[in-house]
């Protein structure tokens, strides 16, 4: 087999770190773990990963509790945090 046909068969490095971030994240490793491991100076570059990744939103969607049909709950405070409200 010719050099060349060798290059265009290896991944680049940057596709095995991506493959690597993201075989962490879908094993439930946190993003900041992840940022660190890969050497990121910010947990924001890593988080290109997770807006990337169609899996982790669909698990993530099945996750939820679904509503069904009823409209959303309004939030009601409680006495106690009103009155602790009112009184600052």
């Amino acid at each position: 087999m010719s050099k060349d046909r060798v290059r265009q068969r290896v991944d680049p490095p940057h596709t095995l770190r991506h493959t690597c971030a993201m075989m962490l994240l879908h094993a439930g490793i946190d993003t900041a773990s992840i940022a660190l491991w890969l050497g990121h100076a910010t947990i924001q570059t890593t988080q290109v990963y997770l807006h990337a990744d169609l899996e982790l939103k669909r698990r993530t969607l099945d996750w939820l509790p679904t509503i069904g049909n009823r409209p959303p709950a309004r939030y009601q405070a409680s006495d106690a945090l009103i009155a602790f409200l009112t009184d600052r």
